[in-house]
């Protein structure tokens, strides 16, 4: 079996989680109905309004690799939002073992 998941942390730019709660938002429906989507989570630290967390789940590494470089949303995201993330704080992907 092919399919992996994704685990990616951003940290938003002081003052400006909101604003990067809302780009963000913006894309996990469309990522949802993506080719070769199974799972496509996105969460917020309680105790730290600026780190929002993915947890995604692919049938392949080719449709990760699409999503990622070929979907409006996510294009749209990075030419409009991504100015409001300070860092990305890590980006695995990773396979289930047990």
């Amino acid at each position: 079996m092919d399919d992996f998941y994704v685990l990616v942390i951003l940290y938003a730019k002081p003052g400006r989680e909101a604003e990067l709660r809302e780009k963000l938002r913006a894309v996990v429906a469309p990522s949802r109905r993506d080719a070769g989507n199974l799972r496509y989570e996105m969460f917020e630290q309680q105790d730290d309004p600026r780190r929002f967390v993915f947890i995604e789940h692919w049938d392949s590494p080719a449709a990760q690799e699409a999503h990622h470089t070929q979907t409006e949303h996510i294009r749209r995201f990075q030419e409009d939002g991504s100015d409001a993330v300070e860092r990305m704080e890590l980006f695995y992907r990773m396979k289930l073992v047990a």
